[in-house]
């Protein structure tokens, strides 16, 4: 009695210490969602804060375009106005110039007769000399007006040469700023991706987060509730051992309760009529786990039947599969009868197809009153369905 007690502790601290294995297992993957989560977040906020860098970059480039723009535009007046001056530059020098040729023309073709008789009309030396001086003074004028409106034009063409020269300064200034901007505004674009990317990216990894979480909870509550039900097990094992009734946690054997039962047409029979399939064979998206057996949903109490005529391999208490019972048919055929709330059966025993082999329980490692039914051909678990 005591060694079975004992039995019952040791499962149960077992199914205790699995539980948190397997919420540190979880736990452990919400921490990796988490740290994914804040990693994207930095990197969000690292992208954002260079793309405000670069947003000040282009307004800033934005300012120094609109006054380069109000330089270029003044320094185009300041052209046209010099080129203005220019042209009333050589239209002065070519008046002068025309001028000039008019008295040589006259000059030449008069020659000097009628200046003699102007200088001849003279009343006296002092009128005459007056009258030379001013004939040389006018033609020097002449002369100096023209080098005057020269030099003008000139010093106009110099200051025009000059205006161009830094207007085509100013183009090449605001060609590299355009370019400049361009470039920005392509980084500001990528930046804009890579924000939506990580946004993207973010809502992503809180939707696995939310689904851990959420699936860290459900498992949280389905191990307290298997903790309180393999406690309620051990308690009514430790009750019914004291009151000499049967097991339903340490293992134990009763005799059966009923006869033969043969059901189905195929090579096997039915291991308990009327139970409802909890669980089939296969793969299964809950647990993410695969499934080795059918799971046969029925009462406490509800008896058990081999599916095939053999030998009993074992019969006894296992702390995951409860009160179980192997049987080898031959011909590379073994089933398995899982959870029982006791067996009929003994070790070495021959049983018939449909002998009853034990009574539907919850012991071991199981969640409700179910028949756990496994059927392996060569050592390899097989669908139990193909053979019912």
């Amino acid at each position: 009695m005591k060694r079975r007690k004992k039995s019952m502790l040791s499962t149960l601290l077992v199914l205790i210490l699995s539980m948190g294995m397997v919420l540190n297992v979880q736990a452990v993957t919400i921490d990796e969602a988490q740290k994914k989560a804040d990693e994207l977040e930095n990197q969000k906020s690292t992208a954002e804060s260079e793309k405000n860098s670069l947003a000040e970059q282009l307004n800033s480039i934005a300012k120094e375009m609109e006054e380069i723009q109000n330089k270029i535009e003044k320094k185009l007046e300041e052209i046209q106005k010099a080129e203005d001056e220019l042209v009333q530059a050589k239209v002065n020098e070519n008046a002068q110039y025309q001028s000039m040729k008019k008295r040589i023309k006259f000059m030449y073709e008069n020659g000097n007769t009628q200046m003699l008789e102007v200088l001849l009309e003279s009343e006296n030396i002092g009128d005459f000399l007056n009258k030379a001086e001013y004939a040389q003074s006018l033609s020097e004028y002449d002369r100096g007006q023209l080098t005057e409106f020269q030099e003008i034009v000139k010093q106009v063409e110099a200051e025009e040469a000059a205006l161009k020269e830094e207007y085509a300064e100013m183009e090449i200034l605001r060609s590299e700023l355009i370019a400049k901007q361009d470039s920005l505004s392509a980084l500001i674009a990528e930046k804009n991706i890579e924000i939506s990317n990580l946004e993207k990216e973010i809502g992503e990894n809180a939707s696995v987060l939310e689904e851990l979480i959420k699936k860290a909870e459900e498992e949280r509550i389905r191990q307290q509730e298997a903790a309180a039900a393999a406690a309620a097990a051990a308690e009514a094992e430790a009750a019914a051992k004291q009151n000499g009734g049967s097991s339903n946690g340490g293992g134990g054997y009763a005799p059966p309760t009923s006869g033969n039962v043969v059901s189905g047409s195929g090579q096997f029979t039915h291991p308990c009529p009327g139970s409802t399939v909890s669980s089939t064979f296969g793969y299964r998206t809950f647990d993410n786990s695969f499934h080795n057996g059918l799971d046969l949903a029925a009462p406490t109490g509800t008896p058990t039947y081999a599916a095939a005529s053999g030998t009993v391999l074992y019969a006894f208490y296992s702390q995951s599969a409860g009160n179980w019972v192997v049987i080898d048919h031959g011909d590379g055929f073994v089933t398995k009868y899982m959870h029982h709330d006791y067996y009929t059966v003994t070790e070495g025993q021959y049983v018939e197809k449909g002998q009853q082999v034990g009574v539907v329980g919850n012991t071991g490692y199981s969640f409700g009153a179910h028949l756990h039914f496994q059927v392996e051909l060569n050592g390899t678990p097989v669908d139990p369905q193909l053979y019912l």
